[in-house]
């Protein structure tokens, strides 16, 4: 998909993301083999990827223990991510709020960072 995207010249005005709705550790509980080997959830630590909409092509950010338990390197909030995403998208993730019971709320709550040093 992403090699035909960018054949037809959309990755410059796209931004594509793949990700799950939690980590899974290299580990398990119970009986280890072929099958059941880092299948646990893990609520900690993830792994997603972007591509095009200004994302740095080839590289990696962040890293995670030898056990994929802790984060060791460059953690991202869930903020931060929705503020990159917003930010690649053109949206200034400041000033999108909406009004629910009397209260201003914006996805990034009164957090999220965008993270310069993944982006061209």
């Amino acid at each position: 998909l992403v090699n035909d995207m960018k054949q037809r010249g959309l990755m410059e005005d796209t931004l594509v993301v793949w990700g799950g709705e939690f980590g899974r550790t290299s580990y398990c509980q119970g009986t280890l083999n072929a099958e059941t080997y880092g299948r646990d959830h893990h609520p900690r630590c993830f792994s997603l990827w972007m591509a095009g909409a200004g994302v740095k092509p080839g590289m990696s950010y962040g890293a995670t223990d030898e056990v994929c338990y802790n984060i060791t390197e460059n953690p991202v909030h869930v903020h931060d991510l929705h503020a990159t995403m917003l930010h690649l998208l053109g949206i200034d993730h400041e000033r999108l709020t909406y009004r629910f019971q009397g209260r201003y709320f914006r996805l990034t709550d009164v957090h999220g960072r965008i993270i310069r040093d993944i982006l061209t």
